[in-house]
């Protein structure tokens, strides 16, 4: 049974239709690497599945209930974990108090509880000792790490990811996506838009392409890179060496 499901997202600015009657399912434990060239509404989509941005048509649905109508925005951003390239963290707050704060505020959860669980996770991605530090004291990639474990104190039954190393040092890329690769790997379903092929092959259960709005393709990782259909994906493939 899906846990996501999109049902023809349109999306319009203006006159300009940036996503065409976009349809796709999302298992539980599914991995799915959103893949396409810049400008193509992969990000766009991202929003519109946490709410975000507004969609002008179709609709989202999270284990069966429509968001915006069976299931409020408000509730179901609890349950849809977000991490963009630029790791919004509040620069005046140190790591925990940016861990605990949605938790706490949004959730009504039990401090010593939401501690506890932060505590853990920051252990699980090799930053305990930078639970008193700030923003400003972090690398990039340690700064993406602590924006990963802020969505996952929310505890989210799905985890988005909007190119997540975009905004990194070569050398800070591998830290983070080894998270999300473990993260794969312990059954987190997730939404990945990136431009790391290499990282794609190795994460993705299903590679979407997408290009113009639209989802041009969907296959698992061997046979889109191997064999991809459209002649789209052909040229795009081209451009990359991985």
């Amino acid at each position: 049974m899906s846990l996501l499901k999109i049902d023809n997202l349109v999306k319009k600015y203006d006159d300009t239709e940036v996503l065409k009657n976009v349809s796709l399912e999302v298992s539980k434990g599914e991995v799915i690497v959103v893949l396409g060239p810049s400008g193509c509404g992969k990000s766009t989509l991202l929003r519109c599945i946490n709410g975000l941005e507004e969609f002008s048509g179709g609709k989202i649905s999270l284990d069966d209930k429509e968001l915006g109508k069976d299931l409020s925005w408000r509730n179901a951003r609890g349950k849809i974990g977000m991490v963009f390239q630029s790791y919004e963290l509040f620069p005046h707050l140190n790591v925990i108090d940016n861990i605990l704060l949605g938790p706490i505020k949004s959730q009504k959860r039990d401090k010593d509880e939401v501690l506890k669980e932060a505590l853990k996770l920051l252990k699980r991605v090799n930053l305990s000792d930078k639970e008193l530090a700030f923003p400003r004291q972090l690398s990039g990639g340690q700064k993406q790490r602590i924006a990963i474990v802020r969505a996952l104190c929310l505890n989210p039954e799905i985890m988005l990811f909007d190119e997540v190393t975009a905004a990194l040092d070569p050398e800070m890329v591998r830290e983070v996506l080894d998270v999300i690769l473990e993260l794969a790997k312990s059954g987190m379903t997730m939404v990945i838009v990136t431009h790391e092929m290499n990282f794609a092959k190795e994460v993705a259960d299903k590679i979407v392409f997408m290009d113009e709005g639209e989802i041009k393709e969907i296959s698992n990782p061997k046979e889109f890179f191997e064999n991809p259909k459209s002649e789209r994906a052909k040229s795009f493939l081209n451009i990359f060496k991985y």
